[in-house]
């Protein structure tokens, strides 16, 4: 728990100031009972519960003050609760080494199975939208709960040539965030290598626009995550860490996963047999720029239990709630009960 104006809480030091005021109280109440001694002060001093009656009142109300400054400090506490309404996209490496075999039946195979499970076990709420990258981006699925739709897109995958890993994550962020402005033209088709010289008026508007953007703290997107697959080395198309950079302007996390066996796996290219290693650097780089997690699928059993976790990641999630009304509804109940009982023990307010 903290709290948002912690300042407040120097008003605490009243508590002990009334505590003693209360000391003093019953002190000199206890002078007047014996100077001035009468048969209802002795029945009040004596019998079963009469401590508990006289103090328990004034230990309610002083209950009540502190729950009330505790509120007035704002305070807050990190929750894990049920996702409400959230954006999911897999961004799914669909190169030819896909064709590798390390994994049973193949890693394109075992890749598609643990993404229908994943899909499957995912909640109703949840939106989720599919991009597939080799040596370029497109969306397979844009996002929806129905999840046929979604296992009858990954059923569609089609091997290609290449690994833009960057166009991958660029699109998918698009996808995602289809109002943030996100110009797929420039990043992912540069133009800059086919440009003879000069700026064009629009590339002007774009960079004026960027100037304008104002980055948030990464991970603070609520509403939506990436989750990356590859299984190759970059190839072509934007550098990756320059996409999660952007990704993680826009506070969304990305949850890369690392897939295949780390010696690689044989893929017959007709003229030579090359063994497709992965970049693990790469994608612990990028959910680290994202403040997303990184996991390593070695085998398809592997690949199942790291979609199984991020089910259960994403289905939860951590939110910051602040608690002033819960304190200040304590305060008040406390304060209620305190009267109560002062009325019906002593027929006055303490």
């Amino acid at each position: 728990m903290r709290f948002l104006w912690s300042d407040l809480l120097w008003l605490l030091l009243i508590v002990p100031v009334l505590v003693a005021a209360y000391v003093v109280a019953l002190r000199r109440r206890k002078k007047m009972a014996l100077r001035y001694p009468s048969l209802m002060l002795v029945r009040d001093a004596i019998g079963p519960g009469q401590w508990l009656r006289r103090h328990l009142p004034a230990a309610l109300l002083l209950l009540a003050i502190v729950c009330a400054l505790l509120g007035l400090a704002r305070p807050s506490a990190v929750f894990t609760l049920p996702s409400e309404h959230q954006t999911i996209v897999l961004a799914m490496d669909v190169s030819r080494s896909m064709r590798a075999t390390d994994m049973e039946p193949s890693r394109l195979g075992a890749a598609q199975e643990a993404a229908k499970a994943f899909i499957k076990e995912l909640p109703s709420n949840i939106r989720v939208g599919i991009v597939a990258f080799a040596g370029t981006a497109a969306i397979v699925q844009t996002p929806t709960q129905n999840h046929e739709d979604l296992i009858a897109a990954v059923d569609r995958f089609q091997l290609q040539h290449g690994t833009a890993t960057g166009s991958g994550l660029l699109m998918a962020l698009s996808l995602l965030l289809p109002e943030a402005g996100i110009d797929l033209e420039a990043e992912v088709f540069d133009s800059r290598f086919s440009r003879r010289s000069g700026e064009l008026p629009l590339e002007a508007a774009r960079k004026s626009e960027r100037k304008d953007f104002k980055p948030v703290p990464p991970g603070s997107y609520t509403n939506g995550a990436i989750v990356l697959l590859s299984d190759g080395r970059r190839t072509t198309g934007p550098d990756p860490l320059a996409a999660a950079k952007t990704a993680a302007e826009r506070g969304v996390r990305v949850h890369t996963v690392g897939f295949g066996t780390k010696d690689g796996g044989p893929v017959d290219f007709g003229y030579q047999v090359i063994y497709m290693r992965f970049d693990e650097e790469a994608l612990k780089a990028i959910a680290g720029i994202t403040e997303g997690e990184y996991s390593y699928a070695g085998s398809a059993a592997d690949l199942q239990k790291v979609y199984k976790n991020l089910t259960a990641k994403i289905a939860l999630e951590s939110r910051e709630t602040e608690l002033s009304a819960l304190f200040g509804a304590s305060a008040a109940l406390f304060a209620l009960a305190a009267a109560a009982l002062s009325l019906l023990w002593f027929h006055r307010m303490r």
